[in-house]
């Protein structure tokens, strides 16, 4: 199948096309068929949406998944362990900045 995603104008946030708007969950898109670039064209126009293209997704058991990892990297987040991450604030992480 194939989905259109883009960057909210405003906040910069990955947004994904509902068939009657954006949202911030992938899960919420929608296939586009053939008429992917005619609602490119038109979200453009709005310039509400930046950077906006039509990629592959299939439909799995945990909802809409992009094929490419770097979407499904912007669709679900980090692919690291989010505890072993580097925390802003943590005087114990100052150690690790260069």
């Amino acid at each position: 199948m194939k989905i259109i995603t883009g960057n909210d104008l405003r906040t910069g946030d990955v947004i994904w096309w509902t068939g009657k708007g954006w949202s911030r969950f992938v899960n919420d898109a929608v296939a586009v068929g053939d008429d992917a670039e005619a609602i490119i064209a038109q979200q453009n126009a709005t310039q509400v949406v930046t950077d906006t293209h039509v990629i592959d997704a299939e439909t799995t058991a945990d909802g809409v998944r992009p094929a490419h990892i770097k979407e499904r990297v912007r669709a679900l987040g980090p692919t690291v362990r989010m505890d072993l991450s580097l925390k802003p604030g943590d005087p114990a992480a100052a150690k690790w900045v260069i």
